[in-house]
């Protein structure tokens, strides 16, 4: 009932489909962070194993 009142412009608040779009997004960034994280920690192995001594 509550959600019905939302999407029809009854009461204020994130419509249905926003409020999937939103889960779907914030799911998405999630992922990104992870992934941007691995990639960070991956960089610094081979950055410190590639080191060429002098």
């Amino acid at each position: 009932m509550n959600r019905d009142a939302v999407d029809s412009g009854r009461k204020a608040g994130v419509m249905s489909d926003e409020h999937k779009e939103l889960v779907e997004l914030r799911r998405r960034n999630r992922v990104l962070e992870m992934e941007i994280e691995i990639l960070k920690r991956a960089s610094a192995y081979f950055a410190r194993e590639n080191v060429l001594p002098k």
